[in-house]
């Protein structure tokens, strides 16, 4: 197999403005945080792929590039499918406990399902959505529901 061909996403970085705080958030959500983690970067196991956090500067320095400002709008939004429609709420609740912020409450989209978002405390967006064509297996990967 040819490795360099793989289209699959491996690590997703977020630069965080206070790495302990985006920690303590991220495991409040129910991440584990993996044990290679260390003073300057945590991972987390997405199942198949890992959220790491790194601090916003170091992340910068580390691809040569200016560090984003942390109002600077939208840019991506990561999302995290769920397998029941009240599951969209009950995420977004958590992610308030834990110290986010809802950014859209929980509304159906013209495609169907029920959608709603949050941003961390670094202002990174997150969806939360349910939706009816796709399933989502017990690791949390997802799959679109065959046609009719």
């Amino acid at each position: 197999m040819n490795h360099t061909a793989n289209p699959a996403v491996s690590f997703i970085t977020l630069g965080v403005l206070d790495l302990e705080r985006s920690r303590r958030f991220y495991a409040a959500l129910g991440y584990v945080e993996h044990p290679r983690s260390n003073q300057h970067v945590a991972f987390f196991d997405l199942g198949g792929q890992v959220l790491g956090l790194f601090p916003r500067d170091a992340l910068a320095e580390d691809a040569s590039v200016n560090a984003a400002p942390p109002d600077a709008g939208i840019a991506f939004a990561l999302a995290r499918n769920v397998t029941r429609e009240s599951d969209v709420q009950a995420v977004l609740d958590r992610a308030v406990a834990a110290g986010g912020r809802i950014t859209r409450e929980p509304s159906s989209p013209p495609w169907g399902g029920v959608r709603g978002y949050f941003a961390d405390p670094d202002g990174f967006a997150w969806e939360v959505a349910w939706n009816p064509g796709m399933t989502v297996d017990e690791r949390g990967r997802v799959s679109f529901t065959a046609s009719d």
